[in-house]
């Protein structure tokens, strides 16, 4: 028999996160882990009137990828992707790794040779989405990796999950509802402001925001989401911060990462593990030394760190940046064939002014 939370999920993302229509096309991604969530997803689709496509791969298949393939194989891009990309109304991406550190022994050049490759496709897939042309939505399929990760029975780490994204709740949609009202006065009220300080024991960072949006993530892309962000002016990021849990990329764990900024380009990156990963990363190309993002997160049922930054980066009271490309829809011009989100704790003292005025103090709004 079904989990019923998991009826619940694939409803919200068909239903409140992508709102879809009859005769849209629309591609549900993940590994056969996942193949509960997918069939559910494509029960809700073809309800909705849609046409689904499911395209499952295996859990083993990337790091195959990345350590088989000649510099040719790791350049190409697939036509199925990029017609995905470039022609589909709409997709469903859900994450479900059999090992959550199986890239972790994979070369970091090779890693930055695949990711350069992806970016123009990455660049298209993000302007469509700024034009509406292109919705889509990420979760997550609970496996027994995951639940290791977090520390959790796979049973406790499900309840987790299904509590985060509010599946388990008796009407899902309205909760989500609640989520974008709370978050909607926030984004109203930044509207024409024009510089952020963070202030506090991990950071004392400055940056611009004239003539840019901050974004309701409400769970229209992100399945748990909870979050209000933005795009910095690129040359305006002076300071530093630091981050008080791993940030975790393409299967490397790096701890204690402290940057400082001048100008807006990262001028020193410190790390207390995996130093030369970090180093690897940031000099993947330009935009990769300059912000992207910068970010509140605000969902309270996201209470603790579970080393997946789908959720991690949702942790109430919490912020985050991101090192590389940006959301156009906020106005940020950085690209990179990178996004790096890390996350900084604000409870202890954390304060947050724009335009002067304090806003936030540890991990909590005060407007």
């Amino acid at each position: 028999m079904t989990d019923p939370r998991i009826d619940n999920l694939a409803r919200i993302m068909v239903t409140y996160s992508l709102k879809v229509k009859p005769g849209e096309r629309v591609a549900v991604m993940g590994s056969t882990l996942a193949a509960p969530l997918m069939l559910a997803c494509q029960r809700e689709l073809l309800r909705a009137g849609a046409f689904p496509d499911l395209i499952p791969s295996l859990p083993a298949s990337q790091h195959l990828l990345l350590t088989e393939s000649s510099a040719e194989q790791l350049d190409d891009v697939s036509p199925l992707q990029r017609t995905i990309i470039e022609n589909y109304d709409a997709m469903i991406r859900i994450a479900s790794l059999a090992n959550t550190r199986h890239l972790s022994g994979v070369d970091p050049v090779r890693q930055r040779q695949r990711m350069k490759a992806l970016s123009p496709l990455s660049k298209i897939r993000f302007s469509r989405g700024a034009r509406g042309d292109l919705r889509w939505v990420i979760t997550l399929f609970p496996t027994s990796a995951y639940a290791q990760d977090a520390e959790m029975s796979l049973e406790a780490f499900e309840d987790y999950v299904y509590h985060a994204t509010f599946a388990d709740s008796d009407d899902p949609i309205a909760a989500w509802q609640s989520i974008h009202d709370e978050q909607q006065r926030y984004v109203d009220w930044l509207k024409s402001k024009t510089h952020v300080h963070v202030k506090g024991p991990n950071a004392d960072l400055k940056l611009s925001i004239a003539g840019r949006t901050f974004k309701n993530s409400d769970g229209d892309r992100n399945m748990p989401s909870g979050e209000i962000f933005t795009g910095p002016v690129e040359d305006s990021v002076e300071g530093w911060i630091s981050f008080q849990y791993p940030a975790i990329y393409l299967g490397h764990e790096v701890e204690d990462i402290r940057l400082e900024f001048r100008g807006g380009k990262l001028v020193k990156a410190t790390a207390g593990k995996n130093q030369d990963f970090l180093n690897s990363i940031i000099h993947t190309d330009a935009g990769a030394r300059y912000l992207g993002e910068f970010a509140m997160g605000t969902n309270r049922n996201i209470d603790r760190f579970i080393k997946n930054i789908l959720f991690d980066e949702k942790i109430g009271g919490t912020i985050h940046v991101a090192l590389g490309r940006g959301y156009p829809e906020t106005g940020s011009k950085n690209e990179s064939a990178i996004h790096w989100d890390m996350i900084c704790d604000m409870h202890n003292g954390g304060e947050i002014y724009v335009d002067d005025e304090l806003i936030y103090r540890s991990g909590s709004f005060l407007i």
